[in-house]
Order: structure tokens, then C-alpha cells, then sequence
């Protein structure tokens, strides 16, 4: 995981300026609406080191013009990645707000009878309406004492909700994304837009040729210790299984040659690393350059065809960056595109951010209705499946903590690397076979990991995501949350042997609404935008929801009920009844975040 400082929350308690009684009434109250914010903040989230989250609070109460630009110069220098204003009580609204256009802002109204935090946060909220300075709006259900300093159920989900998005947002920014190679077999994902992801992302784009791998290992630009002990280590945790693709081919590959394309493998994935995240031991070797890396959050190698035609294909290496063990241990995921989608790289980057847990990239392969199943295995699908299901499955480069050893509550999850067990890390690897690649589509060689994600009785939680860019509109994301299931043996038999058995496989079933793209799962393959879905563990269609407002990137297709979708108040300025027509006319009326 890329080494950075990472961003704060500032939390702003605004307060009625009238000194002689007013203001000094209500200092206490407001500071304390502040404190307990960052407290919820704090004591909730991590950033992806598993470090606590941090918020930073204005030095006074902020009663004017000049007490605002004294907490916005303190959080200027704190990097504040966004702000939640706090108020018991009526407060001048355009001289006590935020004006900073490249900030997600939220403002909680405190809902009591004696002072008007409600109608302070009506008026700030037009006031940033007006000056196209979206904002989200805070303001309980339920009427509170004016000496309550709890904060209640429906408020705390908000603010959880608005900070969760504020940080992703704030560790995205000033990143890269390295495309390693360019654009794989004409995928339009793998054209990497430079300007989505400086207008809407606040990042840069920075690009090597897939020749640099060949020059670090003929130079010897890596770590020849730690490759020994990676070598090693990968001999005995991922060792080479039996080739099931080429066992009658002429073509095929001797074990020495395997042994020597496991050797580049390893190296790949060390170089991989190297090149986004830097490597001290780089300068030590007399490598200056090449240990500062890319400063990279995200990244993506082309691989085919100009690379997998000749040499090992980057399976392995993209597997061990999306995955959160290996010789030195448990540590974070990269996140790392297959095919250098990086659309998909990006879905897998919010999805990352949101929950720390590590991504399945996969292609949206095929739809089974219950039907076909019937007719080609003689069974009857039940439960979850019962409508049918999305074969998920790529040529063996996602997460091995997607097996479904991880546990929750003893259920299968997918976990945090700081909530990771060494048996579980041992056990994700233990049902995972390393198969050589098929020659017929990777005439270099290379290993392809296989398992099937465990779904367990209920289903594994999951969410299905994807960016797509549309001409004339710009990004749009697609969202569908559901389960991974478990399929009779007699069932997944005859699905895995008619597409790829090396290879590995999820099965999707999305929650189904009865209307629009989830009518039925058939109609959810069918409105997919691209051939590869983003897919995290858990239901944070949600979570991507509000995400996707801040950074003005309209959804197209979800499934979250309605009651959990939280956007900035303007929205509702451009349409209450239809939610996605609203959507799409917010995004285009206040533009990127930071065109």
C-alpha cells in the first residue's frame, strides 16, 4: 500500500455571532456538537493502514466572515479532505459557511425546539444552492432536548456515511494511476482518460511500457534478496498444479520452463510493486529514480496480446497485488486492473476505499437462467439462485481473500488485512491451485489462480460496481448489490466445464426490485455497461451512492433502497420525484469536482 499522509475530516461549529447573552449561551453546546462529531468520526472508521481516522476541529466557534477564514487557513494547512459544520442554533449562513468549491461539505442542524438549527440549515443550505456549492444536509428525525449531547441512529448513519465518501475522496486526491502497457485486445476501459481522472478524481495518469519489466530483470532492478525469500516462499504457498489446459498440446512446456516462468512471475509482482509504491532498497543498489515509484494508488497491466503472446502472463502478479498476504506477512491490498481497465480499476479503487478490503476484478461472463440449468444438469435451482445467477470469472487475477475462508460472525467474508487471521491468510491460499495458463490464449505462459468463492447458506453480501464513460455525458456508474452463492456440486460441475475450469469463479445473484434493470437477472446482465464488474464484499451501494455525488458522477443503475440514498441537498433542487433524472441533471449542472 502506497505510503502517504493521509487526510482529515474538519469539523466546523458554527454558532448565532450576537455577543452580549446570545453567543455565549451557546458556545458550550456548539463545541460540544463538534467534539461528539469527531468523536463518532474517530471511533468508527480507519483509513486503509488500519490507523484510526483523524479529524481536526476549528480553533473557536465560528460566529463570521473572519472566524471562517481563520478555520479555513487551519485546515488548509491540517489537510482537510472535507468539512461537517455543527450547529444547535441559528447562525449567519453565507458568512459562517465553507466557500471552498474543490471540498465535499456537510452540515448537521441540530433538531431542538429552543434554538432554530433547523432553519440555519435550510438557509446555509440554499446559500450554497445558490453559490453552486453542493452540500449535504444533517437533521434527525426526531426532536431533541437542548441538553442532549447524544447523537442520534439516523444522524450518526449520515455522518458516517458523508465521511466515509469525504476520505476516499481526499486519499484519492493528488494520486496516480499507472497504466502498465496501454490498451489490451481494443477494451475501451483500458484507454485510460486522462482528463476523467484529473476532472473528477483529482488525479494524475502516469504510464510505463511493459518493456520496463524486461529491463528491471535483465538490470537487476529489484530486490535479489527479497526475491529469494519470495521465490521461496511462493514454491511452497503457490506452488504450480497439474496443467489442465495443455496436457495433450505439442506446444507445451517443459517443468524447467514452468520453474523459470514462476522465477518472472515473482519478479513481476516485486516490480509491480516497485512501481507504484517506490522501494528504498532501490537507491541503495544505485537505482535512485527508480525507487521513488509513481506515488500510485491504482494501476492496471495491459498483458495481452504483446506481452502474454511472448512472455508469462501477468495473472500471478496481479492476484498477489489484489490479495493481502505473501512472504512478509499480512499487509494491505494494492489495487491492480487487469487488462489495465481502469475504469474498472477505479469502480475497485472506490470500492477499496470505502470498505479496506481487498477487490474481486472479474468478467461479467454469462447469464444462467434457472432454466438452462435445468435443461443442461437435470437440477432444479433453490434459494437465492432460484432466479438464476451471474457467472463471474476471469483468467485467474483476482483477490484469493475472495475464497470465502475469511469469517465474519462464522460466515464468509471478506476481511480488512488488520482483521486478518494468519490461518485464515493460510487457508485462502491452501484452496487456491496455481494452473498453468493455457497456451491457446497465452502462448508466454504464466499461472492462473482457481477456486471458488464459498458463498455459505446465506450468501456472501457483495456488490457489484462499474464506471463506464458515455460521450456527451462523461462517467456513470452502474451499482448492483447481492449475493455470492454456493451451486450443487452436479451444477457448478457442468457450468465450470463449459467455460474456463483453470479459471476462477464467483456466482452473482443480485437483488432483484421487480422494476427498471432489476426486473429480473437476465435484465441486470443485459444493462451492464462493459464486460468486467468491480465486486467488494458487503452491501455499499450506499456508500458508492453518496461517493459518486461528491465526485458528480451521475448512477444509471442501482438497486439500494431508497430510504439509504444520501445526497447533497441541491439535488432535490433539480427533481424529487425522479431520483436518476435529478441525479444526472445535478452532476451536469455543478460539474466535476475539480474541473
Amino acid at each position: 500500500m502506497l505510503k502517504t499522509e493521509f487526510p482529515k475530516i474538519g469539523i466546523r461549529p458554527t454558532i448565532d455571532g450576537r455577543r452580549r447573552g446570545i453567543r455565549e449561551s451557546l458556545e458550550e453546546q456548539t463545541m460540544q456538537m463538534a467534539k461528539s462529531a469527531a468523536e463518532l468520526i474517530e471511533s468508527t472508521l480507519k483509513y486503509p493502514d488500519g490507523t484510526p481516522v483523524k479529524t481536526v476541529i476549528a480553533d473557536t466557534t465560528i460566529g463570521g466572515v473572519h472566524e471562517a477564514a481563520m478555520c479555513k487557513a487551519k485546515f488548509d494547512k491540517e489537510n482537510v479532505c472535507g468539512t461537517l459544520t455543527v450547529t444547535p442554533c441559528w447562525c449567519y449562513g453565507s458568512e459562517t459557511m465553507d466557500m471552498s468549491k474543490d471540498l465535499p461539505h456537510a452540515i448537521w442542524g441540530f433538531n431542538g425546539t429552543e434554538r432554530p438549527g433547523a432553519v440555519y440549515l435550510a438557509a446555509v443550505l440554499a446559500a450554497h444552492t445558490q453559490k453552486g456549492i453542493p452540500a449535504f444536509g444533517i437533521y434527525g428525525e426526531d426532536v431533541q432536548d437542548a441538553d442532549d449531547t447524544s447523537i442520534p441512529e439516523d444522524v450518526k448513519e449520515k455522518i458516517i456515511r458523508y465521511a466515509k465518501a469525504a476520505y476516499a475522496v481526499g486519499i484519492m486526491h493528488n494520486k496516480a494511476y499507472l497504466s502498465i502497457g496501454n490498451v489490451a485486445m481494443g477494451i475501451g476501459g483500458s484507454i485510460a482518460d486522462a482528463d476523467f481522472f484529473q476532472d473528477y478524481l483529482g488525479m494524475r495518469n502516469e504510464y510505463v511500457d511493459m518493456s520496463e519489466i524486461v529491463r528491471r530483470w535483465d538490470e537487476k532492478i529489484y530486490d535479489e534478496k527479497e526475491f529469494k525469500k519470495a521465490l521461496a516462499w511462493a514454491k511452497e504457498y503457490t506452488p504450480v498444479g497439474k496443467d489442465v489446459y495443455n496436457e495433450d498440446d505439442p506446444n507445451k512446456f517443459t517443468d524447467e520452463e514452468k520453474e523459470e516462468q514462476l522465477e518472472k512471475c515473482v519478479k513481476m509482482y516485486m516490480i509491480a510493486k516497485d512501481l507504484m509504491d517506490g522501494n528504498t532498497t532501490l537507491a541503495d543498489l544505485g537505482f535512485k529514480e527508480e525507487s521513488e515509484g509513481h506515488y500510485a494508488i491504482a494501476a492496471g497491466f495491459q498483458g495481452q496480446r504483446q506481452w502474454t503472446d511472448h512472455f508469462p502472463n501477468g495473472d500471478y502478479m496481479e492476484t498477489m497485488m489484489n490479495s493481502q498476504y505473501d512472504w512478509n506477512g499480512i499487509h494491505a491490498p494494492h489495487v491492480f486492473a487487469t487488462e489495465n481497465d481502469s475504469l474498472n480499476g477505479t469502480t475497485m479503487l472506490f470500492n477499496y476505499l470505502l470498505t479496506n478490503t481487498p477487490q474481486i476484478f472479474a468478467d461479467v461472463r454469462t447469464f444462467w437462467s434457472a432454466d438452462a440449468i435445468e435443461r443442461v444438469s437435470g437440477t432444479k435451482l433453490t434459494g437465492l439462485a432460484a432466479n438464476g445467477f451471474l457467472h463471474l470469472s476471469n483468467s485467474g487475477a483476482q483477490t484469493v481473500d475472495a475464497t470465502g475462508q475469511e469469517k465474519i460472525d462464522g460466515k464468509p467474508a471478506i476481511k480488512p488485512f488488520y482483521d486478518l487471521t494468519e490461518d485464515e491468510a493460510k487457508a485462502n491460499l491452501d484452496k487456491t491451485r496455481w494452473v498453468p495458463a493455457n497456451i491457446g490464449y497465452f502462448r508466454g505462459g504464466g499461472f492462473s489462480s482457481n477456486y471458488v468463492t464459498e458463498g455459505g447458506p446465506d450468501g456472501m453480501p457483495v456488490t457489484m460496481a462499474r464506471v463506464n464513460l458515455v460521450k456527451g455525458v462523461g462517467p456513470e456508474l452502474q451499482i448492483a448489490e447481492g449475493y455470492a452463492v454456493d451451486l450443487p456440486e452436479n451444477v457448478f460441475n457442468v457450468v465450470n466445464d463449459r467455460t474456463d475450469p483453470g479459471w476462477p469463479s464467483t456466482f452473482f445473484v443480485p437483488k432483484l426490485t421487480g422494476k427498471g434493470a432489476f426486473k429480473s437477472v437476465y435484465d441486470v446482465m443485459n444493462n451492464w455497461g462493459a464486460n468486467h464488474g468491480a465486486i467488494s464484499y458487503g452491501h455499499i451501494g450506499a456508500d458508492l451512492i453518496t461517493l459518486a455525488s461528491i465526485l458528480r458522477i451521475p448512477v444509471n443503475m442501482h438497486n439500494v433502497d431508497e430510504d439509504k440514498i444520501f445526497r447533497p441537498r441541491s439535488w432535490a433542487s433539480l427533481g424529487t420525484e425522479n431520483l436518476e433524472a435529478a441525479d444526472f441533471n445535478a452532476c451536469k449542472a455543478f460539474g466535476p469536482l475539480y474541473d
